[in-house]
């Protein structure tokens, strides 16, 4: 059971995903791949780049210089641009094959197991706002690839490339959303959870499958991680997902997922009395 993809806007261009990542990664709600469409709210919000960062390292100066007395906050991480947004929460199979990645993966399994993941295409460039992917779980083949399991942890923002080779390492600082006020949370998660469940059950009816009782889509979860959990799903448009990443309110996160799923629930409800006028269309 997932939920269609979000269609990409007009500024959405389609993404190849590298060769690194692993193409039978699963979608928990795979059925929104097909039918999600955008909210209507302004795709346009500024993709915050760091100033010379690009998915390659070869894009990168050889080294660069910090600042020694940086503050206890600040911490250095090995970073991974993708085509992809990870969330805290998510889990994300990779296979890893090229030669400075699997230098990292040697580096990383004899310490602390987490790398930062940041979204990456030629369009608008590499981001500065990631996910901490943490390994979980992974094997070494015998030519020295790894497959891993990687679970998303806590968002951070580069402030500083620290180097670019073998592999990039920027110091970054932590992300947390702030207080919402009066905001009522559960409310607001409970409606979202409502239009996912209306959601598959239009998109199930669509593509032909029986329409069930939608299982618990909180899984208890409280507002803030449910609204990452939402935002994993809509995998067809990964410049949304990183505006819903970048976005530091729980109740403006679930808003603009709110929106979006209604855009796309209209979409399937005319799609739908069209097939019933049309069964043959």
């Amino acid at each position: 059971m997932a939920l269609p993809q979000l269609i990409p806007s007009h500024s959405s261009s389609s993404l190849t995903h590298q060769p690194s990542i692993n193409p039978n990664a699963a979608n928990p709600y795979p059925m929104l791949k097909s039918f999600l469409k955008p909210s209507s709210l302004s795709q346009s919000r500024r993709f915050h780049r760091f100033s010379s960062l690009r998915a390659s390292a070869s894009s990168f100066p050889d080294h660069h210089q910090t600042d020694p007395s940086k503050p206890d906050d600040v911490v250095e991480l090995p970073i991974f641009p993708l085509p992809l947004v990870l969330f805290p929460g998510a889990i994300l199979p990779l296979q890893i094959f090229e030669f400075r990645y699997r230098i990292m993966m040697h580096t990383l399994l004899h310490t602390d197991l987490r790398f930062g993941v940041i979204y990456s295409d030629s369009v608008t460039g590499t981001t500065d706002v990631g996910c901490v992917g943490e390994i979980v779980k992974h094997e070494r083949l015998v030519d020295d690839r790894f497959f891993l399991i990687c679970k998303g942890q806590e968002r951070f923002r580069i402030t500083n490339v620290v180097r670019t080779k073998p592999y990039l390492v920027a110091e970054v600082n932590w992300l947390e959303d702030r207080p919402s006020g009066d905001e009522d949370l559960e409310g607001l998660a409970s409606e979202v959870e409502t239009y996912m469940k209306d959601v598959i059950r239009l998109s199930n009816r669509l593509n032909g499958k029986p329409e069930k009782e939608t299982l618990d889509l909180r899984r208890n979860l409280f507002p803030t991680p449910f609204s990452f959990f939402v935002g994993s799903t809509f995998e067809g448009a990964p410049r949304e997902q990183q505006a819903l990443l970048e976005l530091e309110d729980t109740a403006t996160r679930l808003k603009r997922e709110k929106e979006t799923l209604r855009n796309t629930l209209n979409y399937l409800s005319a799609a739908s009395a069209v097939k019933d006028v049309f069964p043959s269309s």
